[in-house]
């Protein structure tokens, strides 16, 4: 049996994501991948266009060839609608611009069902309801949904990289890292006494490492730009198909 997704990230195998365009085609989406290994399928709901149909439609794509599919909500305020996204059939959420725990506590309530958390029961297209065969039923399904999920919040400030010990609420897979926005915000606060990103993921993975939590990078990398992340704790990475 395939180990799952929330078990390699736990396990601190490198996982790699396909990033491809919420509009891809079936064969369009298929040819990618041939052209790499991809353990996941990464939706970025927060700087790009999406409806409802098309979620549906590419979680159904993506679970035909047996992949999971991450998506990255629009605000950081939206928690409240992560149950509604997972009906869909995802099978991950990634909040964006997290500095308080509040908000992590909120993504990891609204992302599990009772007794880890409070997801309302529902959703037709909702992932993995068949297995081998067979439609679970819902203590079924609840078990097997909780040890699927994967629930992340993203680090994007200052503020972030030093409440980032609390970020890391029980039943949070990892903590995404936005270089971007971080960046932007080390030029706003030049008094900071860390200066570049990379300095702040080796500040926060030491702060973190012996919590559980693992750590990934949330914008797209080359295979070989890895390596010096790997060294900083990350172990997650997306790319876009390739030509």
């Amino acid at each position: 049996m395939a180990k799952e997704l929330k078990q390699k990230i736990k396990d601190g195998d490198v996982v790699v994501a396909l990033r491809p365009p919420i509009t891809i085609s079936q064969g369009d989406f298929e040819k990618a991948l041939t052209k790499g290994s991809y353990d996941l399928v990464y939706i970025d709901g927060q700087h790009t266009p999406f409806s409802d149909d098309q979620l549906v439609s590419i979680c159904g794509i993506a679970e035909q060839a047996g992949l999971p599919v991450q998506f990255r909500i629009p605000h950081t305020r939206l928690t409240f609608l992560i149950g509604r996204f997972l009906d869909m059939g995802l099978s991950g959420v990634l909040v964006p611009e997290v500095e308080v725990p509040a908000i992590a506590q909120e993504a990891v309530d609204f992302a599990y069902y009772a007794p880890v958390g409070k997801r309302s029961w529902g959703g037709s297209a909702r992932y993995g309801q068949v297995q081998n065969g067979k439609r679970l039923s819902q203590p079924e399904y609840v078990e097997y949904w909780n040890n699927h999920v994967v629930v992340s919040v993203q680090i994007e400030s200052i503020k972030a990289v030093e409440a980032a010990e609390s970020l890391a609420v029980p039943g949070l897979d990892y903590l995404a890292w936005g270089p971007n926005d971080l960046g932007l915000d080390l030029k706003r606060h030049p008094e900071y006494h860390l200066k570049t990103s990379d300095e702040c993921t080796q500040y926060v993975w030491e702060r973190v490492r012996d919590k559980g939590i693992k750590m990934g990078m949330a914008i797209v990398t080359e295979p070989e730009e890895r390596e010096k992340y790997l060294k900083m704790g990350m172990t997650m990475f997306q790319e876009t198909p390739r030509k």
